[in-house]
């Protein structure tokens, strides 16, 4: 059974920076979402097991990184310049393919209970 936990989530102001972490139970090419209330889940972000493929969303295009720490398990979003509009909880996904990455929901196969963004204006 996959399990993943979210953490670093938080309260930012605009034009901060925030990590999250996400750990994982096995070894799983791995994405991000974020959903603000009263919006669709988004896509933000894809790695595959390896690290030699990456996705982003077109509105996290070079504000955001996404890495991955093989040995722990984990998966890191960096989230820099930060925008009132990124605040969302931010879910993580697990998908048991590993050498692709992915950008819809349907692509992953587990999902984390998600961590709160909060950016401030």
């Amino acid at each position: 059974q996959v399990q993943l936990i979210e953490s670093g989530g938080g309260l930012v102001q605009a034009g901060g920076s925030l990590r999250l972490s996400c750990a994982a139970s096995g070894r799983y090419a791995m994405g991000w979402f974020r959903q603000a209330p009263g919006k669709e889940r988004e896509f933000v972000a894809s790695i595959s097991w390896t690290g030699a493929s990456t996705d982003y969303g077109d509105s996290v295009s070079g504000r955001f990184t996404i890495s991955r720490d093989n040995a722990k398990n984990t998966v890191y979003l960096r989230m820099n310049s930060l925008k009132p509009e990124d605040t969302a909880v931010y879910y993580c996904a697990a998908r048991l393919i590993l050498r692709v990455t992915g950008t819809t929901q349907a692509d992953f196969d587990a999902w984390g209970p998600g961590t709160q963004v909060t950016v401030s204006s």
